[in-house]
């Protein structure tokens, strides 16, 4: 008998985590996931290299072929400090943004050593036409994308901070980057990260499905020259509550089969 109720008992917890996980799926699945890019060109996204006028896509460095958005530099001899950023079109102040990624090749010579598999979401970034001629990053908040070099631990959606600050557990963050708690994803194995921002609040990075790192209140640093230009621009107000999105060009070959947004109720 008691054997029985152990059993019943079992089952009675495994049937209630998977009414629990299939309502945490619907809440998060009530709206419309949309694709930001349409799987053919690169209508609708602004390129931006620094060095360069908007929209000139020196050496053809983002491109969109067999329906995924890569960044490739196989007609580059050098790097050069070509920093290179794609703005999609609209701003977003609530929503969860989701990528599919992976690195493969080789980093073109010249690339920093810390740009080895390195790349990024930008988000609530500063518009694409406000960015200086040499500018190498937009102001904004990056989660960071990066992979292993097959033997280190090197966990990917950290956070870094160009022109921004950060609040993590009620303190304010001036270090430039914070690393996540996600495992290491090395080879060329694909990734799936998701940015889920709320305005000027809560944001979380999430791995294949798993938190790995939460903060809140992204804000302009006013002791840096283009955040403190922003800063003044915006009467004052320091709080990013939204902003453009961009995806990198860091010197590293990077592909992108998914990039959808979900937007969320304020």
């Amino acid at each position: 008998m008691l054997k029985k109720i152990v059993i019943l008992t079992l089952l009675s917890l495994f049937f209630t985590g998977c009414v629990c996980s299939e309502k945490a799926m619907q809440s998060r699945s009530g709206g419309r996931w949309i694709s930001l890019f349409n799987g053919k060109d690169l209508q609708g996204w602004n390129v931006k290299i620094a060095g360069h006028k908007l929209n000139d896509n020196y050496l053809n460095t983002f491109r969109v072929e067999d329906g995924v958005m890569k960044v490739c530099y196989d007609k580059y001899d050098k790097f050069d400090r070509k920093f290179g950023h794609i703005f999609y079109k609209d701003k977003f102040s609530h929503y969860i943004l989701r990528t599919e990624y992976r690195f493969l090749g080789s980093q073109v010579p010249g690339g920093p050593e810390w740009a080895f598999r390195n790349s990024g979401v930008m988000f609530h970034c500063q518009s694409p036409e406000s960015i200086m001629i040499n500018q190498e990053f937009p102001v904004c908040i990056e989660a960071q994308m990066l992979g292993g070099n097959g033997s280190d631990e090197r966990p990917t959606a950290n956070v870094c901070t160009p022109g921004t600050h950060i609040v993590m557990d009620g303190s304010l963050i001036t270090s430039h980057c914070i690393d996540s708690c996600s495992k290491t994803y090395h080879g060329d194995q694909w990734v799936t990260m998701e940015v889920e921002v709320h305005g000027g609040g809560k944001i979380r990075h999430i791995v294949n499905g798993e938190v790995v790192l939460e903060y809140e209140q992204p804000q302009l640093d006013e002791n840096d020259p283009d955040g403190r230009n922003l800063i003044n621009i915006n009467n004052g107000q320091k709080i990013l509550k939204e902003g453009y999105i961009a995806l990198q060009a860091e010197s590293h070959p990077i592909e992108f089969r998914k990039v959808e947004i979900l937007v969320l109720d304020e």
